[in-house]
């Protein structure tokens, strides 16, 4: 597949010095390659330790488990996302998430990208493991397309006319391929049809990529993120200070601004708009110009403070 901009001109995502793998994807591809390779020099049972074959320690201890075999353990919630069963379900599992998440991140920012594509992983692997077996019979898990499902999902959401090229030929809109998709993941996963494929799982992460777009259009998912960040110290200091001290025009020598006042208004909606950049992409991403903007804030309410 490929893709282009609904008025059909060739679209390249650019960020990072014209970089195609923003830090999240990057590390994302890396860490299934390197996995995958270990799966690779592991398997045929060649390697043990003390009698036992490393591949097995290897599947009884990261596969994802059903509840009532016995092996089930919290971390393969996680585990399970960076295991493939062969080099075709990597390939495509990168593939996608590549096509669809360099963009998704670009967009939020890694941090908001890392941790929305986590909560999608896990709550596909939960699906598979409460509501799969409802279905059919289940075994242990892997594959990182819980994950990428919810990938999918958000793109055709956030970008749905967005022309995607099947096999580099056939264009399409992105919300019409993947609703397509989805929807044969729910037949497949209601018949039971397709064994060996965790259907419910796919579904699971494509909900929470409709879900989180939804309530990200709403703003709910920045104010959460921002009630928990860690933040740097200067985003932590003005907004706590911004709660009970009075603002600053960010003009030396001048007195006392007031609600109302235009150049306070527009100061103040600038300064908020940095905050909320630095709740998803941390005070590294921003611009210079920001960064002065924000110092010269933070000396306002604390004229009395020093910078090393």
């Amino acid at each position: 597949m490929s893709y282009r901009n609904y008025s059909n001109q060739p679209f390249r995502p650019q960020f990072g010095g014209f970089s195609f793998f923003p830090p999240v994807i990057k590390y994302l591809l890396m860490s299934n390659a390197a996995v995958f390779l270990v799966q690779m020099m592991l398997q045929g049972g060649v390697l043990t330790f003390h009698g036992e074959s490393l591949f097995d320690w290897f599947a009884r201890t990261f596969y994802l488990w059903p509840l009532g075999s016995g092996a089930f353990m919290p971390w393969q919630l996680v585990s399970y996302m960076f295991i493939h069963g062969g080099f075709q379900h990597v390939f495509f599992n990168m593939l996608m998430l590549w096509m669809f998440g360099v963009e998704i991140e670009n967009l939020w920012g890694s941090k908001k990208f890392a941790i929305f594509y986590f909560t999608a992983g896990i709550v596909a692997g939960l699906a598979n493991l409460l509501i799969a077996p409802i279905f059919t019979a289940t075994g242990p898990t892997i594959g990182a397309s819980g994950g990428v499902y919810g990938v999918m999902a958000a793109f055709a959401m956030v970008f749905p006319d967005r022309y995607v090229y099947l096999y580099f030929l056939l264009p399409i809109r992105a919300k019409y391929l993947i609703a397509g998709l989805i929807l044969l993941e729910v037949v497949y996963g209601v018949l039971g049809t397709h064994e060996g494929i965790a259907h419910i799982a796919h579904l699971g992460g494509a909900i929470v990529g409709g879900v989180w777009v939804l309530l990200d259009q709403r703003g709910h998912i920045d104010r959460w993120l921002s009630r928990r960040r860690s933040g740097s110290s200067v985003s932590t200091r003005w907004n706590e200070s911004q709660k009970d001290a009075k603002f600053y025009e960010f003009t030396p020598g001048r007195h006392e601004r007031k609600s109302g006042d235009q150049a306070y208004d527009a100061a103040q909606k600038r300064i908020d708009e940095i905050l909320d950049k630095i709740s998803v992409s941390g005070y590294a991403g921003l611009t210079e110009e920001e960064k002065r903007i924000l110092l010269d804030a933070s000396k306002r309410i604390h004229p009395d403070s020093q910078n090393n």
